[in-house]
């Protein structure tokens, strides 16, 4: 498959496309204000412990306090280094007493306490109204590994299946490990990307990981509270270091800086790439010339459309995201049931798409068109597992529910595209609609009835936008002489156009 990724670097923001046959596929955005901080790790205070919920918030120096549920603690073996910095209060072993809330975990008060210096990682950015989501249970990445220093554990990623090679790798490194003596003091996940990596590759990433994880631990040890103790690459780099697999044709990014930091990344991480790195110089912009513009504009709109000439409407909500199936204008060629079916199929393999697109994440409900042939289900569900193969973002499909849904979820670490570029129309505040120019005349007049029945008055003077006024003025005329004649007073009318739809005041003159 023809895969290209495309980079715009600017110095307020930072733009990734991936392409696959001329199709975006995946699109990342991050802004200099406002980067992303999944993979950093931080010296935080505990500000606040919830025993009823298992968690604690942590203060690591951002603008809300972030959340660290018991089941991501590291246990006490691990206390020694240094995580947990300070002893837990008087009388919490004895709370603890091997003391579990009805789960698996041991109770968060015998973890943490108030006041408590910790250091933790972010696997979650702060989502809509809720901070960060962290873990004490540390990792570091480098091109083919991820070191684990608290997990002592050789893990291999799911997506390399080839048997022996998978044998091949966990031996390699457990060669390495034990060459650097790492051997038994953490543990390693191999990367996709270090399939048909050689040992001298491999052994570099380890000792790199080493010196990176020897310099973290003598951070924690002087670091403030809170600080940063580690920062992930910047997107263009962590593009570079996690997106470069078999079968990328070419990676082109707009900007003379950012090309010579790249080629300078690849010449000492990811040498064969080098080659591949192209500098665009043309007058049209990057992102332009493969249409992702147009593409980014598609993703932040409700309605997708099917070439067949059906559609999705995709509707993201605070709990889950909702997707609907319709065969619009495709009426098929041969019966009521095969329309349905292709309308289906087509529609998987789009919605698989625009997941990765727009980055939704979470519970996702699926209203496919209801099929009644089990057979047609099956197929359909076979779909969508294989469009999904190729997400990076873990997912889980279920079957067809008794109501005919398709529910899955789909693991959300960052912002989606709509949240990354978007904010709640300040007018109807994000429900997506306004009342209508009847219902506020209709709030206006009981306004105005209120203020007559508080305030002795000679004039009323209403302010309201344009659309208002019309329809006072005119459809409801007979409404407002009727109520001017019962209020003894008149009642002017006054068009403010800063005025929204549904904004209003009632003056007393």
């Amino acid at each position: 498959m023809n895969e290209e990724i495309l980079i715009n670097a600017t110095p307020m923001e930072t733009r990734v496309a991936v392409v696959e046959n001329g199709v975006l596929q995946e699109i990342y955005v991050e802004r200099a204000r406002s980067k992303g901080i999944v993979g950093n790790i931080y010296r935080g205070k505990v500000v606040r412990v919830l025993p009823g919920m298992q968690a604690a918030f942590i203060d690591i120096g951002l603008e809300r306090a972030s959340f660290l549920h018991a089941a991501d603690i590291v246990t006490d073996e691990f206390r020694a280094q240094d995580l947990l910095s300070r002893p837990a209060p008087e009388g919490a072993a004895e709370a603890a007493g091997a003391r579990h809330n009805g789960g698996d975990h041991p109770d968060i008060r015998s973890l943490l306490h108030e006041g408590q210096s910790v250091v933790v990682q972010v696997n979650k950015d702060p989502l809509g109204t809720k901070g960060a989501r962290l873990t004490t249970h540390l990792s570091v990445s480098s091109r083919f590994l991820v070191y684990m220093p608290q997990t002592p554990h050789i893990g291999i990623s799911q997506r390399i299946d080839d048997e022996a090679e998978r044998a091949r790798l966990k031996l390699l490194v457990e060669e390495c490990a034990a060459a650097e003596e790492l051997h038994g003091s953490g543990g390693f996940i191999v990367r996709t990307a270090a399939e048909g990596a050689r040992r001298e590759e491999l052994l570099a990433d380890v000792r790199f990981l080493k010196r990176l994880w020897r310099g973290l631990r003598e951070r924690m040890l002087e670091a403030p509270t809170p600080s940063v103790l580690y920062e992930d690459l910047p997107l263009s780099l962590r593009t570079m270091r996690d997106m470069v697999r078999p079968g990328l044709e070419k990676i082109r990014i707009d900007a003379a800086a950012s090309h010579n930091q790249l080629v300078d990344f690849a010449r000492e991480y990811i040498p064969e790439v080098v080659e591949r790195i192209e500098w665009y110089q043309s007058e049209r912009p990057l992102f332009d010339l493969y249409g992702i513009e147009s593409e980014i504009q598609k993703a932040l709109a409700r309605k997708v459309e099917l070439k067949s000439g059906g559609y999705l409407i995709i509707d993201q909500t605070e709990a889950m995201t909702t997707v609907d199936v319709n065969t619009g204008a495709f009426v098929g060629h041969r019966n009521l049931e095969e329309t349905i079916f292709k309308t289906n199929l087509e529609a998987a393999s789009a919605l698989a798409r625009q997941l990765r697109v727009r980055n939704l994440g979470g519970i996702i409900i699926i209203d496919f068109i209801d099929m009644k042939d089990p057979e047609h289900q099956r197929q359909l569900l076979r779909t969508l597992e294989k469009a999904m193969e190729r997400d990076y973002a873990k997912a889980s499909i279920t079957g067809v529910s008794e109501l005919g849904l398709v529910e899955m979820t789909r693991k959300r670490t960052r912002e989606s595209l709509g949240h990354i570029l978007c904010e709640p129309c300040p007018v109807c505040q994000g429900r997506g609609s306004l009342k209508s120019a009847e219902t506020v005349c209709y709030e206006i007049f009981r306004e105005i009835l209120r203020e007559a029945r508080t305030y002795d008055h000679a004039k009323l003077l209403v302010l309201a936008s344009q659309e208002v006024v019309d329809r006072l003025l005119d459809e409801e005329s007979t409404a407002v002489a009727d109520l001017s004649e019962y209020l003894h007073t008149t009642i002017r009318f006054q068009v403010e156009v800063m005025y929204s739809q549904e904004q209003f005041d009632v003056v007393l003159m």
